[in-house]
């Protein structure tokens, strides 16, 4: 059977190239004035990029990491709001802080890069527009001397007042790519990127106030002295993510199951769960709701393991609504015994019971489900024919508000009419 394809969603490429082209254009300026003028206060601006390039070569490499380089951000932060080094006021202006971060930036990514692993080019501009905008609203004034009667708490809350507002650049640097790319809602992921963001952010935020501060009484020796704590962060942030993963591998695993049984076609769980996800983000699931589903979604089959008779192509859509609402407390009673997040359970019992009752994440896997299986058996044009009988079932089978939702992302992606198993 050949996949029908529904209507892909085109970024404007000036929308998705606005970011990196901004970066760019503020790299060229800032190189170019830096090569004009020449460099102020050689030892400290290596030192910092020294620190930079340390926080690029020890950055974690993975789909999910937010902030890759933690140290680096970090060392980056504390230069552009440097004040003092050792009791003498730091000279060195908004160019020359994002040209040595860019520089150390680069050279740290060289064997990233030669291993096929660089950083995207997101990576760059970000880091580049979001030091940029930092050292616009420190240096200036700070070489001018605004700030030299600000000290002790008045000068740590400035300086946290400005990582504040370059936490919300960011951010919003994010979250335009993904929006411009994608199609997902902009307010959503910027939502999301401000929650993601007080984790390890936060971290890198304190780390490169502290480092400030310090540097301005104790001179350059602070740097190596404050880089540990976020080392040894990052160290069991990666263990964190480690454990993660293997948890995950092994909840894809559980879900394969019913596949190798031949309870349901082949790639079914895989495909409800991406698709699933997609939709969750276009109705504004939080990261932590996301994975919920994710999960509820891989395991939603697993109550098929119970049957002494299969269901013919695992298609419990069509099931009455008495037997899809056994298989359901089934398999939630499967995902209980296997140690996952209750949650997760509660999604898996709950997917068969009518929309005004269930959970959003319930809701979501009850319409993904039901389109996954009518689109594998409805032949060429599959995609629309099952929109359309979703919209056309009974009151209370399938939410409005979900359904509108796969349509949409249906209508601005790539994904295919599922495969027939």
């Amino acid at each position: 059977m050949t996949p029908a394809q529904p209507p892909a969603h085109s970024p404007p490429p000036a929308a998705v190239l606005l970011v990196p082209g901004c970066a760019g254009l503020l790299a060229l300026g800032c190189l170019a004035s830096v090569l004009g003028s020449g460099t102020a206060q050689r030892p400290v601006a290596l030192a910092f990029g020294g620190l930079v390039v340390l926080g690029e070569l020890t950055r974690r490499t993975g789909a999910e990491a937010r902030e890759a380089a933690p140290l680096g951000a970090a060392g980056a932060l504390a230069y552009a709001l440097l004040g003092d080094v050792a009791g003498q006021p730091a000279h060195h202006g908004v160019a020359q802080t994002v040209t040595v971060v860019l520089a150390a930036s680069l050279l740290g990514s060289v064997p990233y890069v030669a291993r096929g692993r660089g950083p995207v080019l997101d990576h760059l501009a970000r880091r580049v527009l979001t030091v940029g905008f930092a050292a616009v609203c420190f240096r200036p004034l700070s070489n001018q001397g605004a700030f030299d009667d600000w000290s002790g708490p008045a000068h740590a809350l400035l300086l946290l007042a400005l990582l504040a507002l370059t936490t919300l650049c960011d951010a919003v640097l994010a979250a335009a790519p993904a929006h411009a790319r994608t199609g997902w809602p902009f307010g959503p992921l910027l939502r999301e990127e401000l929650r993601g963001m007080v984790g390890i952010t936060s971290a890198v935020c304190a780390t490169g106030a502290v480092m400030a501060l310090a540097v301005s009484v104790a001179g350059l020796w602070a740097l190596p002295v404050f880089c540990v704590p976020l080392l040894l962060a990052q160290l069991s942030y990666r263990r964190y993510a480690a454990v993660r993963a293997t948890y995950r591998q092994t909840i894809a695993s559980l879900a394969r199951a019913t596949e190798i049984a031949g309870y349901t076609p082949a790639g079914h769980a895989r495909r409800v769960a991406g698709l699933g996800v997609a939709v969750g983000r276009d109705l504004g699931l939080s990261g932590a709701e996301l994975t919920v589903l994710e999960y509820a979604a891989l395991m939603h089959d697993i109550g098929q393991l119970s049957l002494v008779d299969p269901v013919p192509a695992g298609a419990t859509a069509s099931l009455p609504v008495s037997e899809q609402r056994r298989i359901a407390l089934l398999g939630g009673a499967v995902v209980r015994q296997t140690g996952v997040d209750a949650a997760v359970a509660v999604v898996v019992e709950r997917q068969a019971d009518p929309c005004r009752e269930q959970p959003v994440a319930a809701r979501i896997v009850r319409v993904v489900n039901a389109y996954e299986e009518k689109a594998r058996d409805a032949g060429p044009g599959g995609v629309l024919t099952a929109l359309e009988e979703l919209r056309l079932a009974a009151a209370g089978d399938y939410a409005p508000e979900v359904v509108e939702a796969l349509a949409r992302v249906l209508s601005r992606s790539s994904l295919t009419e599922p495969a027939a198993g």
